[in-house]
Formats: structure tokens, C-alpha cells, sequence
């Protein structure tokens, strides 16, 4: 089917959609949580291909209750195509996820699902991916959406971006905390503290925490109106998680980590638009948008990475701070048996790259959680703790600029912490003579990297700001961001521009010839609103490798 998407249809698409959605959530009843009765948390599509895509509803009625699946040209399916059914049942906690075949490549389709007694989900439009020569393809790039911190005013801007094709989330979809964690409670906005009251740990607490986010109306608009590629960051599990634990997780109180894990990827495959799959099955994809871009998809988190370097134990009890520091860097930090990605992931990128270039694909294009770029603390950095600030912070902060003196990153937790995985990815990068660009979440700020090995250029790294949680100006505070920002970028040599004050999203801008981030930063997220402060865009030209 051949669809031309026009402002009446999208308008057309409003009336036929979310109707009135409560923009707050109860965080009380479980029933008020979920929902109620009926097509209770909208629409969405994911994982297209150029013949295919998943769609995602979530129905409560009838256990064994049967949706049809119907898919139109038109989005008040005057040209209905019913294309299948699917059953809704407590033990998937009433989603339903239906994948359709046989649709044309780089078609715009229109979808919805419709009930035994005949009531009919909201109208969703999704798209295939596009075959052969292609000259332009938008990618919308969101992460790190924390409720409480703040209204998701970057969901409700990228879904009325008419120019995008895909978003791409890079995780931390939802947050695991109980109330006055994080954020604190002074910090919350009313209205906006998510189910259960406590920290989600088990089955039933992460299937309300998922409900009470996907009852967010500017998350529902978003999946109604563009399909979803995702991968989960940590908190989707919990805070720092790799394979074998996680932070913010004690075995002692909250059970086996593995349980959790299993439990988390269950109820993040059964709210999100992402395929099931079997337990020998990779965690990681590939998506090929013509012969523009190949697009990687990665898991960073719990299938191969390993525990984090931990620079307070190397210095614990140690008199020598500078000497603990540097057999720390050389030894531990340095570890080339330390993985990010698990060997069997490294080496499909690596060949999935080279294959990528022999087909003649323009981009490779890797969408991934952490941030890639080299990251020191600025010696100038003291000087930005406030003078009453807890003797903790300030002491970390010491530490971090000696750290960055010996050669050390500021963060352990992103591939900083993984330095020889990052050198093997980045000189695959390099052998496949790939044109490298790397998409990432994580950190809450934006950034704009040149990825170098020691033979030269890589790749860039675009890295998007989050849509909610607070990033460097939550630790800066009474210091201009603008300042912060010289100082980092003058201190990290591959680092070629930084925000470190902004909440939003970036749009990736495809061409033949050049690829280019802008990332649109929101006026506020302590209210409603869909303002922009103002934008900035880094491009990067097919065959170098670095921004300019």
C-alpha cells in the first residue's frame, strides 16, 4: 500500500487517539494504576523491518479474550485490512503484541485492535523501513525518563516532529526507586510519584510501575504515532546493574539477582513494543535502513558486562593516594579481560560492521546505553561544590580531580571504566573501514565526541540529554552550566561540545553524504509546556570520522 501522510491525516490520527487521558497518576489503588476495564494504556509499534513490524496494545477483560489486528492506509480505515488476531491473558498482564508480514517497504500504516464486544483501541500509525537507495532518514533519539523529576515535555515534542521516521530509546524508560529516593522529596512533582510505594522488586511491583508510566499521555502519543527501537539501560533493573548484581541491589533484603533480572526483562518485553525471545537468543539486533545506514542495536547491561572498576575500594585504607591511584590505572582499570558488551556481542558487531561496508551501506550506526567519549573531571572542578555542601561531596570531588590528574576518567560506569573494550570496538570500527556514529544515553547531558584509538579517527559519538533526570547542574549549582561546559570540553581533548544544563531529545538526520544531531532542549519540565530554549546541531561527513 502506498500512503502519503499528510497534516489532515495526523489531525485525523488526533481525533481517533488517546482522547482524554488523565495527566496524573494515582499512586494508591493498584486498579487505578492499571487502568480498569478495556483498552487502558493506548498503542504502540516497534522493531520495523522493510516488511514487518510489532504492535503492542494492552487490554484488561476477559481472560483468553481475542483482539483483532487490523492495519489501513488511511487512518479512519475507510480500506481496513484485518490481518490477524491475538490473545490478552493475566499471565502476560493482559499486553498483546502481534507482529505484521507482508507490508511494503517504506510505507506509513495505520493500526489498531479491536475487541470481542467491538470497542477499539486508539489509532496508531507505524512505518516500514525502506529498501535500496535511500537519501534521508530521521531517527528521534530519548532516554533516562524519570516521572517524578518532571512533566515528559521531549516525549510530547518528538511526537508532533512531523520530520521523524524512527525513535530510538536508549533506556532508563522507567525508574525503580521508591518514593523520595531519587528524586528527593522536596524535588517530586505532585502528582507524578509513580506506583507502588516502594522500590519495584518483584513481579507484580514492576508490571505498576510500567502501568503508571505508560498511562503518561505524552509517553502514549509518542508510541502512537512513531515506531520504537529500544534496549533497557540499568533502571530498568536497577541503578549500575551488570551481569552478576547491580548497585542498587542487596541480595540480603531483596533476593537472588538473577530472579530479578529474569523478572525485570519479563515485564520490560511484555509493556514494551520489542519481541519476546528464548533464553539462548542475543539481546542485540540489527536494523537495515536501505542502503543509508545499518543500525546496531546493543545491550550494555546485564548480558556480558562485567562488575565495574571500583576506584573507593582500590583507595580504601591506602596512606599513598597518588601510588593506590596509579597501580589502580595500570592494573585493574587497564584489565583487558574486563567486558562491556561479552565477548560473543564484540565479536558480532565487529563482523556485522565489515559486512555492513561490503554491502555498500553508507553509515553504521550504533544505538547503545552508556556514553563512549573520554570523560576527565576539570581541576576546576572544587572550586564548583558549594561551600556547605556535605564533606562527602567534597571529598569526592578531590579525589576525582587527582584521579583525572593520573589519567583517570570520571566515570566507571560508561565504557571510561571499560578502556580496552572500547579500544577493541573502536579499532573493529576502524578495520572494517566503517563511518562509525555512535548514539547514546545514559549520562543526562549532551554530548558531542570524536572517537579516536591510538591509529587515529573512529567514529563520532552523539550522546542525548534525558528527557527528565538531572544531569552536571544538579551538582553545579550556583555555577554557570555555560562555565561547566568550557571547562569539560577544555579538559577532554576528544570531546568536541557539551550541554550540561538541558532536558530533551535529539533528532539524527541521515543523508548519503552527512550525519547530523540536533539535539532541541525544553524551556522547563516543572510543567506542561513544549517550549524549546533552542537547539544545536553537530554534523559529521561521510568518510572522516570526526565532527566538522
Amino acid at each position: 500500500m502506498t500512503i502519503n501522510i499528510d497534516r489532515r491525516l495526523l489531525i485525523q490520527l488526533g481525533t481517533f487517539g488517546l482522547g482524554a487521558v488523565a495527566a496524573s497518576v494515582s499512586t494508591s489503588a493498584a486498579s487505578a494504576i492499571s487502568g480498569g476495564k478495556g483498552f487502558s494504556h493506548g498503542v504502540a509499534s516497534g522493531e520495523p523491518s522493510q516488511n514487518s513490524v510489532l504492535l503492542w496494545t494492552r487490554y484488561t477483560g476477559a481472560e483468553g479474550a481475542k483482539l483483532a489486528v487490523e492495519i489501513s492506509a488511511d487512518a479512519d480505515f475507510t480500506a481496513a485490512d484485518p490481518v490477524g488476531e491475538v490473545a490478552v491473558s493475566a499471565a502476560r498482564d493482559f499486553t498483546a503484541k502481534f507482529v505484521v508480514d507482508d507490508l511494503q517497504p517504506n510505507q506509513w500504516y495505520f493500526f489498531r485492535f479491536v475487541a470481542p464486544d467491538g470497542s477499539k483501541s486508539a489509532v496508531g500509525r507505524t512505518r516500514t523501513l525502506p529498501e535500496g537507495k535511500t537519501e534521508k532518514f530521521n531517527i528521534g533519539v530519548v532516554g533516562c525518563s524519570n516521572m517524578p523529576f518532571g512533566y515528559f515535555n521531549a516525549y510530547a515534542h518528538a511526537a508532533q516532529n512531523n520530520g521523524l521516521d524512527l525513535v530510538v530509546h536508549t533506556g532508563d524508560y522507567l525508574y525503580e526507586y521508591g518514593p523520595g529516593i531519587y528524586p528527593p522529596k522536596k524535588s517530586e512533582i505532585a502528582g507524578r510519584v509513580p506506583g507502588p510505594a516502594h522500590e519495584i522488586i518483584q513481579l507484580a511491583d514492576y508490571r505498576l510501575r510500567y502501568a503508571a508510566y505508560r498511562k503518561d499521555p505524552d509517553l502514549q502519543r509518542l508510541h502512537q504515532v512513531l515506531p520504537m527501537i529500544a534496549m533497557w539501560d540499568d533502571h530498568e533493573f536497577a541503578n549500575d546493574a551488570y551481569k552478576d548484581g547491580a548497585e542498587n541491589h542487596s541480595p540480603e533484603t531483596e533476593g537472588d539477582w538473577e530472579v530479578r533480572k529474569r523478572v525485570a526483562e519479563q515485564v520490560y518485553r511484555e509493556w514494551m513494543p520489542v519481541s519476546d525471545r528464548a533464553a539462548a537468543d542475543p539481546l542485540y539486533a540489527k536494523y537495515e535502513i536501505g542502503d543509508l545506514a545499518t543500525l546496531f542495536l546493543t545491550e550494555s547491561r546485564i548480558g556480558g558486562r562485567d562488575k565495574p572498576a571500583e576506584l573507593e575500594a582500590a583507595l580504601k585504607g591506602k596512606a599513598d593516594i597518588a601510588g593506590a591511584l596509579k597501580e589502580f590505572r595500570d592494573g585493574e582499570w587497564q584489565d583487558p579481560s574486563r567486558q562491556m558488551l561479552g565477548a560473543a556481542q564484540e565479536k558480532w558487531l565487529g563482523e556485522a560492521m565489515k559486512k555492513s561496508v561490503a554491502n555498500g551501506t553508507k553509515w553504521q550506526v550504533m544505538a547503545q546505553q552508556c556514553v563512549m567519549g573520554e570523560l576527565h573531571l576539570p581541576q576546576d572542578a572544587a572550586s564548583w561544590v558549594a561551600a556547605d555542601a556535605p564533606a562527602i561531596a567534597k571529598a569526592r570531588v578531590a579525589i576525582g580531580a587527582l584521579a583525572a590528574r593520573t589519567g583517570l576518567p570520571l566515570n566507571f560506569d560508561s565504557w571510561d571504566g571499560y578502556p580496552q573494550a572500547r579500544e577493541r570496538l573502536l579499532k573493529g570500527a576502524q578495520e572494517a573501514d566503517a563511518n562509525l556514529v555512535v548514539l547514546s544515553g545514559d549520562s543526562h547531558n549532551a554530548w558531542a565526541f570524536d572517537l579516536q584509538t591510538a591509529d587515529g579517527a573512529a567514529g563520532v559519538e552523539f550522546a542525548g540529554q534525558s528527557v527528565t533526570s538531572p544531569g552536571f547542574e544538579a551538582y553545579t549549582a550556583g555555577v554557570a552550566p555555560a562555565t561547566v561546559a568550557k571547562a569539560v570540553i577544555e579538559t577532554n581533548n576528544q570531546l568536541q561540545w557539551a550541554d550540561t544544563e538541558h532536558r530533551g531529545y535529539m533528532t539524527v538526520s541521515l543523508t548519503p553524504e552527512k550525519a547530523t544531531s540536533t539535539w532541541h532542549f525544553l524551556d522547563t519540565i516543572r510543567q506542561k509546556s513544549i517550549a524549546l530554549s533552542g537547539e544545536k546541531s553537530q554534523t559529521v561527513l561521510r568518510g572522516a570520522n570526526k565532527l566538522g
